[in-house]
């Protein structure tokens, strides 16, 4: 009986063991990669075309390109945050838009994901530029991909390409539910708009004598800000009075440009970002930053997304608050009152020594455009890189009609602070212009910083 029972155990006890010691040489999966795993080339790639083709990209400067940077930081994020532990969608936190979901326990190849938001948005809001850059980023496109698709899983690359170009697709049809915003770029100095006359009011400015740019932009959808929000403080109140506040900052202006030391020259020039053909727009400026931080601190592909996100929605809602204000309180441009009152010679400061662009800006004043978009980025970017960074930006380095010479950096601040008060040195803003640009910009960024990106622990 002993020995029948030992036939049929020992062959049983074998069978496991021999299965146990099978178990133990299997191969456990790796987990999936999350979009931490990967680094930030994508998202600089696609900034760095952006420098290039929004330079020569009519009519989309100022604002436009800040509403485009809006939707494609979101697109980006919307699409990749399933990626991403520990952070959710804000989609629910803005009205009428849906994003599709990820496929449950399906492999993703976050970059690829990525490359194909940004470039079916590229092609979609830069529909009318050069053919030359429409090429360049098709061809930036194609080549990521091309490079993905041989390094991974033809299903994997297949369901990233096509969910990144599902969700951009999704959100570019909500900009276009954005009737005041989604192709304003245009009709960017609409016939309707008669700006107001009256002491102290903006009124075109020479050589140019152009109309009001973007006169009705404070009606475009916004992600982060109330109402209450988008209309700045009460600017100085207007006077021809020598001992008062307004005239000691048209004085200011009059005599910081009159004569102008190296520096304040230097200054003025490097943050112009003004002109078409001539450098990338002030929104963009953002951008260009990041991609130069993300490349130095070896950022990952979470922290740039993060970036764009976040950076993308204060710029978008700055647009419309500093335009909002302009239009409300249509104060006018240093030009015409120093003419008036201190100097009718006077104009303000050439960005070349060829004298390229000896004018202003065609819309009212205050408050500053390159202040609030420089306060709303630049405390975007603090909430993700960390406030004191130490940067040279490199944005202007080697052109030679301008002094682009790289200026060095110590925090997002100090950069906030130069990119503001260049305008002054330029002579197209008041002090006031730029006070409250940064105040209403940091605002706005705080706003968009409380939004519930991160999970609840």
């Amino acid at each position: 009986m002993m020995k029948s029972l030992q036939r049929i155990v020992m062959p049983l006890f074998l069978m496991l063991l021999i299965a146990a010691c099978g178990n133990d040489n299997e191969v456990t999966p790796e987990p999936a990669k999350l979009v931490k795993d990967y680094d930030s080339q994508v998202p600089q790639q696609w900034q760095n075309i952006l420098m290039e083709v929004e330079r020569y990209a009519e009519v989309y400067r100022p604002c436009p390109a800040a509403r485009m940077m809006g939707y494609m930081g979101l697109a980006v994020y919307e699409s990749s945050v399933s990626g991403m532990p520990n952070y959710q969608s804000i989609a629910g936190k803005i009205p009428g838009l849906e994003i599709p979901q990820v496929e449950d326990g399906a492999e993703y190849h976050w970059p690829t994901v990525v490359n194909n938001a940004y470039g079916f948005l590229f092609k979609k809001f830069f529909a009318n530029i050069r053919a030359s850059d429409l090429f360049k980023i098709s061809a930036l496109e194609s080549s990521l991909n091309t490079q993905f698709s041989n390094n991974i899983p033809s299903e994997v690359y297949k369901r990233s390409r096509e969910y990144g170009q599902r969700v951009a697709s999704v959100v570019w049809d909500f900009s276009a539910t954005d009737k005041d915003g989604h192709d304003k770029y245009l009709d960017p100095r609409p016939t309707s708009y008669i700006p107001p006359r009256g002491i102290g009011k903006w009124q075109p400015t020479p050589p140019g004598l152009e109309s009001g740019m973007f006169p009705y932009w404070g009606k475009v959808r916004t992600f982060a800000i109330s109402e209450a929000d988008k209309l700045a403080r009460p600017p100085l109140p207007y006077s021809e009075d020598k001992t008062s506040a307004y005239y000691a900052q048209a004085l200011e202006v009059y005599s910081t440009t009159t004569p102008q030391d190296a520096d304040k020259r230097w200054m003025a020039e490097f943050w112009s970002d003004d002109v078409l053909t001539f450098t990338f727009s002030p929104p963009v400026r953002i951008w260009a930053i990041a991609s130069q931080i993300e490349a130095q601190e070896k950022s990952n592909l979470e922290t740039a997304i993060l970036a764009a996100v976040k950076s993308g929605l204060a710029l978008n809602d700055a647009s419309v608050a500093c335009w909002n204000s302009k239009y409300v309180y249509n104060i006018e441009r240093p030009i015409t009152y120093i003419q008036k009152f201190i100097n009718p010679n006077w104009t303000v400061k050439s960005l070349t020594s060829t004298g390229f662009l000896n004018s202003t800006p065609s819309f009212p004043a205050y408050p500053s455009g390159h202040s609030t978009f420089g306060g709303a980025g630049f405390a975007a970017l603090a909430q993700v890189f960390g406030e004191n960074i130490s940067l040279t930006d490199r944005c202007h380095e080697n052109r030679t009609d301008f002094n682009g010479t790289p200026r060095s950096f110590n925090s997002f601040s100090d950069m906030a602070w130069e990119d503001a008060y260049s305008r002054i040195y330029l002579g197209v803003h008041w002090r006031m212009d730029c006070e409250e640009g940064l105040r209403l910009g940091n605002l706005i960024a705080r706003r968009v910083g409380a939004l519930p990106f991160k999970k609840v622990q």
